[in-house]
């Protein structure tokens, strides 16, 4: 006997709901608890303008910087110069007209197979250790979690994320700021500026394919469903944090790949922290590590992940007293 049109109704919703309750099943199976926050020995230096091993400081010490540049890098000889090459030139004519501006600049080599190490390595023999240092991970961790070391050692005021392709123009980092400013008065000094594409949205969807654009608006409902409100573009790789929302956040991030940023976000929300979204310039570069269907997917699961693990108590809002 056939079913009629509401038995079907029935059926997919109780498959729907057997499925998003085997999810959470795994998720909090699969979890790991804590953030990985472990270093092994050789992550805990970098080699000094005399050619000296030196160990990198701690975010749990007072900023000794005006501003912290951290650029996540893999397999990035090749984009990674170009960026470098705008972000020090606008970083010392910034640092000419104002001698007390201090910054640095952490290139976080995330187990690249290519020269990233050596091209890295040259900045820091050019402009100084003080100025450039360069954290070779031991192996590849992921965008966000090569980003999370290179915060962990930096000594900044404010701490900005930057990618190595230079996709968006490093001036922009004006426009941030100023975002981090209007935020003011900060509670408990804790505030994140995000750099956001959205303004360019139309026109980056009239060269995309209709498959992409269908997982692009796919991705940005789940991330306004099950995670972030109120920030149109979670993914722009340059956002701006001050020290103490670096600390806060970064120190409970659990995902290591690409939604970290959703989950950072997610995190600053559930503790209050002030965000805002800043238009800034953006071109898109040759040589992206993404694959459109599979970077999706694996983003498309870490939402429903973080939102379960959270919801769960699997995943907590903790701050360890310090970082190994």
């Amino acid at each position: 006997m056939p079913l009629c049109l509401c038995e079907v109704i029935q059926l997919l919703a109780a498959a729907a709901a057997l499925l998003l309750i085997l999810l959470i099943v795994v998720a909090h199976v699969t979890a790991e608890r804590m953030p990985n926050l472990h270093r092994f020995e050789e992550e805990k230096y970098f080699i000094a303008s005399n050619g000296a091993k030196e160990p990198f400081p701690s975010i749990h010490d007072p900023h000794t910087k005006d501003l912290s540049v951290v650029v996540p890098s893999y397999n990035e000889e090749v984009r990674l110069p170009v960026m470098m090459d705008e972000a020090m030139a606008y970083l010392e004519k910034r640092q000419k007209a104002r001698p007390s501006f201090s910054y640095e600049v952490i290139i976080v080599d995330d187990g690249s197979k290519d020269k990233t190490t050596e091209v890295a390595l040259s900045y820091s023999k050019r402009y100084g250790s003080d100025k450039v240092r360069v954290l070779k991970l031991k192996k590849n961790r992921g965008k966000g979690g090569a980003v999370r070391m290179g915060v962990l050692v930096s000594r900044g005021k404010t701490i900005l994320m930057a990618d190595a392709d230079g996709a968006t123009k490093f001036e922009d980092v004006e426009n941030v700021e100023a975002g981090l400013l209007n935020l003011k008065p900060w509670p408990d000094n804790m505030a994140i500026s995000c750099g956001s594409r959205a303004h360019l949205e139309q026109d980056s969807i009239a060269k995309r394919s209709v498959f992409r654009t269908f997982l692009m608006y796919g991705f940005h409902f789940l991330v306004w469903f099950l995670c972030v409100r109120g920030v149109k573009d979670t993914q722009c790789g340059f956002k701006l944090f001050t020290r103490e929302a670096a600390l806060r956040t970064f120190t409970a991030l659990h995902v290591d790949r690409w939604a970290f940023d959703v989950e950072l976000l997610y995190i600053a929300q559930c503790l209050k922290i002030k965000v805002a979204e800043v238009a800034v310039n953006w071109t898109e570069i040759e040589g992206s590590k993404l694959v459109p269907f599979w970077s999706w997917l694996q983003m498309g699961r870490d939402l429903l992940f973080i939102r379960s693990r959270y919801l769960t108590g699997v995943w907590k809002l903790n701050t360890p007293e310090k970082v190994n």
